[in-house]
C-alpha cells in the first residue's frame, strides 16, 4: 500500500512591505496600535475563507483571500498558501477591481518558454516550492493601486488516504494579522455513512474554541465550521496581533458494514477496500540499520529509542538486526522468534549499538534479504507468514558497491518480487530519489525521517503503518472487457488501518449490475470478498448532487491514474518511460492538474503590461544526488527582477542554501 497521507494547508497572507522600502519582517506584520485593526502597511486583508468539499475521500479545496489597499500609494500584496505535497493545483485566479486574470495549465516545456521570455525581459511571477515535511508553498505577489481591491483564489484537489483507521485533514492556520471575516468551512459526503468526525485547534483554548467551532455529522453528511470573531483571534484582550498560528485538524472515518464499497457515477467507478476484524498475519522482519560514523550522536540514540519501542510490539513475529558500516554484522545468524527471552536479548543488543566506519548499503541489504529468503527455504518461519525488509540510512554508499543503479539491480534480483522493501532516509544528506526508486521497485515506499526532536517518534510511526498485515497477495478482480484505464489492482499487503482504492472507466451503457471480487491470503486461510452493485440502486443512493460535485469519481480516477503513472515512470527507461510520460501529461492537461509534467501560466497586470507567471509542481527534476532543486544562483538573475515568480523546484531560478533545505521558507530575490 502507498503510505497514508494527511492533507495539510497553511494559509498566510502578507502585505508586501517591499513597495515602501521596508524589509519583510514578521514582526511588522503583527500590526501596530496606531493602524486600524486588520491593516498592515496600509493593506487590509478583510476576508479569508478555506472551503473544502470532500466526497468519497476526494477533496476539492478552494482558498479565497480578499484585500484592499487603504494606502494612498500602490502596495505589493503577497498571497501564500501551503498545501499538501500530494495535492494537485487545479486553478488559480487573480481578480483586481473586478477584472479576473485566470490560470491555464500547459505542458511544462511550453510554459517554460513563456517563463524564460518573461525573465529575459526582467519580469517575474511567483513560486511553488517544498516547505517542511508534508507541504509545498504556493506564492504569488501583485502590485495593487491605492484604493483598489484584490481577490486571490487557489483551487487544489487530492485523494485523502486512510492512516491508522481514519482520514485526516491537517490545516495549519497562519494569517499573520486580524481578519474581519476568517472562516474554515468543510462539507463531507460519504455514501457509506460517517462513523466519527472530530476537529480541534492547537492555538486556541477549548472555551474559545467551543463558540468559534461547530462540527456535526449525521448519516452520509458531515460539516465543520471554524469562524473566530476578531476578539477570538486576538493574542490578548487588548492586542491587535493574531493568535491564529498553529494546527487545525479534522479527522473522520466511515461505516464499514462490509469489507468493501463500490461507487459508480457517470461511467466511472471507485472501489474502496478495508476489511476489519481479520487476524494479523505473522511477520518476518529484517531490520537493516546504518551504524556508520555519520550516525553518531543523536541520530543513533533516536534510532535505538525507536527500535526499543518497536520491540515491544513484536510478540510472536520473527526478526533479526543487520548492521552495516564499512562491513556488515548481525545480531543472530538467522531470524529468531520474538519470544520474551529473545526480545530481552534484542533490547540489550540494540542498546549496545555503536557507530563506526563507512557506509556499505549494498552488502547490508543483500545480507538482510538473504536471511529472509533462507528462513523461508529452511522453514524457520510459519508458512502463512509474510516478510518485510526495513532499511534505515543517513547517507550514500561509499564503500563496496556504491553505484546506485547497481545496488538497485542487486536488490531487485535478490528480492525477486517476493516481499516489500521499505527505505527510511534519515536527514537530508542522502540520495533520497535512489532510496525511493529502490523501494517502489520492490513494492514498498520510502520515507524521509527529519532530524528533529521527534525523529524516534517518526520512526515508530512508520513502523506502526506496516506492523499489522491482515492480507497478503491481494488481487482485485472486475468484469472482463468492461473496464478501461483500471488503476493498480494488485497489492502485496493490506495493512490494518489503511485502505486500498481502485478506480476505472466502465465501457458499455447496458450494464445493470457490477461485481468486484477481492482475493487474498489471510493468517489462517485464503479469503475472497465479493461486492455486487445494482446500478439503479446506486443511482438513487447518489441523488444528493447539490451537496457534491458530480464528476468527482472521474477526477478521483484521473488523480489516482496520474499519481501511479508518475510513480512507475521513476523506474522506467526508453520507450516505456516516454509512453508513461505521454499518458500522464495527457491526463494532467485534460483535467487541469499541475503535476511534475505541467505548469500553470498566470497572466497578471504589471505596470499596465501583461506579465506571465508560472506555477510548477515541486518534485521531479531536482538534483540527481539530493533530490532537491538544482538552480542557478540569485546573482545570475536580471537586476530588474522583482519577487513575483510562480515556479517550483526544478525550475531554473533559486538555489537554496543547506540551511534553507533543512527549513525551506519562502524566498524572495
Amino acid at each position: 500500500m502507498a503510505s497514508a497521507w494527511w492533507p495539510c494547508l497553511i494559509l498566510a497572507l502578507l502585505s508586501g512591505l517591499a513597495a515602501s522600502g521596508f524589509p519583510r519582517s514578521p514582526f511588522l506584520l503583527l500590526g501596530k496600535r496606531s493602524l486600524p485593526e486588520g491593516v498592515a502597511n496600509g493593506v487590509e486583508v478583510y476576508s479569508t475563507k478555506i472551503n473544502s468539499k470532500v466526497t468519497s475521500r476526494f477533496a476539492h479545496n478552494v482558498v479565497t483571500t480578499r484585500a484592499v489597499n487603504r494606502a494612498d500609494t500602490a502596495k505589493e500584496v503577497s498571497f501564500d498558501v501551503e498545501l499538501p505535497k500530494t495535492a494537485f493545483i487545479t486553478n488559480f485566479t487573480l481578480t483586481i477591481d473586478g477584472v479576473t486574470y485566470p490560470g491555464n495549465v500547459k505542458e511544462k516545456e511550453v510554459a517554460k518558454k513563456q517563463y524564460e521570455k518573461a525573465i529575459s525581459q526582467g519580469k517575474t511571477a511567483g513560486l511553488v516550492k517544498a516547505s517542511g515535511r508534508k507541504l509545498e508553498k504556493f506564492t504569488v505577489s501583485v502590485n495593487v493601486a491605492a484604493g483598489s481591491k484584490v481577490t486571490f483564489e487557489l483551487t487544489y484537489e487530492e485523494l485523502l488516504k486512510r492512516h491508522k483507521g481514519k482520514y485526516e485533514m491537517y490545516l495549519k492556520v497562519q494569517p499573520k494579522q486580524l481578519i474581519k471575516h476568517f472562516e474554515i468551512d468543510v462539507d463531507i459526503f460519504e455514501p457509506q455513512g460517517i462513523s466519527m468526525l472530530d476537529a480541534e485547534a492547537s492555538f486556541i483554548t477549548n472555551d474559545l474554541l467551543g463558540s468559534a467551532l461547530t462540527k456535526s455529522f449525521s448519516g452520509k453528511k458531515g460539516h465543520v465550521s471554524f469562524k473566530p470573531s476578531l476578539d477570538q483571534q486576538r493574542s490578548c484582550p487588548t492586542c491587535t496581533d493574531s493568535l491564529l498560528n498553529g494546527d487545525f485538524t479534522i479527522t473522520y472515518d466511515v461505516n464499514r458494514e462490509s469489507p468493501g464499497n463500490v461507487q459508480i457515477v457517470n461511467g466511472y467507478f471507485v472501489h474502496f477496500f478495508a476489511p476489519q476484524g481479520l487476524p494479523v498475519v505473522p511477520k518476518n522482519v529484517a531490520f537493516v540499520i546504518d551504524i556508520s560514523g555519520s550516525m553518531a550522536g543523536r541520530k543513533l540514540e533516536q534510532t535505538k529509542e525507536a527500535l526499543l519501542r518497536i520491540l515491544e510490539d513484536m510478540e510472536e513475529d520473527y526478526l533479526n538486526f543487520i548492521l552495516f558500516s564499512g562491513d556488515v554484522s548481525t545480531w543472530k545468524e538467522h531470524l529468531v522468534q520474538a519470544t520474551p527471552e529473545n526480545l530481552q536479548e534484542a533490547r540489550t543488543f540494540v542498546k549496545s549499538m555503536e557507530d563506526k566506519g563507512m557506509t556499505n548499503i549494498n552488502d547490508g541489504l543483500l545480507r538482510g534479504i538473504s536471511m529472509l529468503n533462507k528462513a523461508r527455504e529452511e522453514h524457520r518461519v510459519p508458512e502463512r507468514s509474510t516478510s518485510i525488509v526495513i532499511m534505515l540510512t543517513d547517507g550514500d554508499a561509499n564503500v563496496g558497491e556504491s553505484r546506485p543503479e547497481k545496488i538497485q539491480e542487486n536488490v531487485r534480483n535478490a528480492i525477486g518480487g517476493k516481499f516489500p522493501l521499505y527505505n527510511l532516509g534519515f536527514g537530508n544528506n542522502l540520495n533520497y530519489n535512489f532510496l525511493e526508486n529502490m523501494a517502489l521497485e520492490n513494492h514498498g515506499f520510502a520515507r524521509r525521517i527529519y532530524e528533529d526532536s521527534d525523529a524516534d517518534l517518526q520512526l515508530q510511526g512508520f513502523y506502526e503503518e506496516v506492523a499489522n498485515p491482515l492480507l497478503t497477495g491481494v488481487e482485485m478482480e472486475y468484469p472482463e472487457n468492461a473496464i478501461l484505464g483500471l488503476t493498480q489492482n494488485t497489492y502485496q499487503h493490506f495493512y490494518d488501518g489503511s485502505e486500498i482504492v481502485v478506480a476505472g472507466h466502465l465501457v458499455g451503457e447496458d450494464v445493470n449490475s457490477f461485481k468486484a471480487d477481492v482475493k487474498g491470503h489471510g493468517a489462517a486461510n485464503d479469503l475472497t470478498f465479493t461486492e455486487e452493485v445494482d446500478m439503479k440502486e446506486m443511482e438513487k443512493a447518489l441523488q444528493e448532487r447539490d451537496y457534491i460535485f458530480g464528476n468527482y469519481i472521474e477526477r478521483l480516477w484521473a488523480y489516482l491514474t496520474i499519481e501511479q503513472l508518475l510513480e512507475k515512470r521513476k523506474n522506467a527507461h526508453g520507450e516505456e518511460k516516454e509512453n508513461l510520460t505521454a499518458q500522464a501529461l495527457d491526463l494532467s492537461l485534460k483535467y487541469h492538474f499541475v503535476t511534475p509534467l505541467t505548469s500553470m501560466v498566470v497572466t497578471k497586470p504589471e505596470d499596465n503590461e501583461d506579465e506571465r507567471a508560472i506555477a510548477d509542481k515541486p518534485g521531479e527534476g531536482g538534483d540527481s544526488h539530493t533530490g532537491e532543486p538544482r538552480d542557478v544562483l540569485p546573482d545570475q538573475l536580471p537586476a530588474s527582477s522583482k519577487p513575483l515568480l510562480l515556479r517550483g523546484w526544478g525550475s531554473p531560478l533559486h538555489h537554496p542554501s543547506s540551511r534553507e533545505r533543512r527549513c525551506p521558507l519562502l524566498q524572495h530575490q
